[in-house]
């Protein structure tokens, strides 16, 4: 198919471009993950109030995990993780069902012009753990264009999943040499995770950062939205 970008003249490449991907608010849009971190805590220990301020954009479902634990003084057993996480991956598979989301613009058509065009391999870079990833994309049919990605199952800091995303894509190539990195993601954390692998940045202002707020951490590209032709442009000159 023709993309719905323009098609710049290819220039020799040494090696295979991976584009990885956040999942929240660069590829879909749901409150399903904020919503079943609370009932996930009513669930496993009977908070039936969540409170305080603990923040979700870029970061791990681990990390967040642990402030909550740490806000509500559960002691961060290996039983009490397992229990919080299962009630997690519950309600989570019901609420994608009940809740309203959806594709953000511009994202299938791209994942569609990415994988018809030779030398670029997409994956995930996702602060999701991998059971929780899979649920989302599966439920908005996005999983089967990406064969590799870095979660949030094992890691506090986002770099850290920056780093296990490059690697499972070199994995993935069996050998073939790897040429540019782009994490593409809607939050500052993004272009920071970028930077620790680098990787160049493409932010997009789909979520809850402003334009200025992505400007200032330095990506090589900033847009308004996937559906923007300078984020095809980017990703193949």
């Amino acid at each position: 198919m023709s993309g719905p970008g323009p098609t710049p003249t290819r220039r020799r490449e040494s090696g295979i471009r991976l584009v990885l991907f956040d999942i929240d608010w660069t590829l879909l849009m749901t409150d399903a993950g904020g919503l079943s971190f609370p009932a996930a805590l009513a669930q496993a220990f009977g908070v039936f109030e969540p409170g305080g301020s603990v923040p979700f954009s870029g970061r791990t479902d681990r990390a967040v995990m642990r402030d909550l634990f740490t806000l509500y003084a559960i002691p961060p057993t290996w039983e009490h993780c397992r229990r919080f996480m299962a009630a997690y991956l519950e309600h989570l598979a019901v609420r994608l069902r009940t809740c309203p989301g959806r594709v953000l613009p511009g994202a299938r058509p791209l994942l569609e012009w990415l994988l018809g065009r030779e030398g670029i391999e997409p994956g995930i870079l996702t602060g999701n753990m991998l059971a929780g990833a899979r649920l989302k994309l599966i439920h908005s049919s996005l999983d089967h264009y990406f064969a590799f990605g870095g979660f949030g199952d094992d890691h506090l800091d986002r770099c850290d999943v920056a780093r296990a995303a490059a690697e499972a894509g070199c994995r993935h190539l069996g050998g073939r040499p790897v040429g540019a990195v782009w994490v593409v993601g809607d939050s500052p954390v993004d272009v920071r995770c970028a930077r620790s692998i680098g990787a160049r940045a493409v932010a997009v202002a789909t979520g809850v950062h402003t334009v200025a707020e992505l400007v200032a951490e330095g990506p090589d590209v900033v847009v308004a939205s996937l559906e923007d032709p300078a984020l095809f442009e980017a990703l193949v000159d």
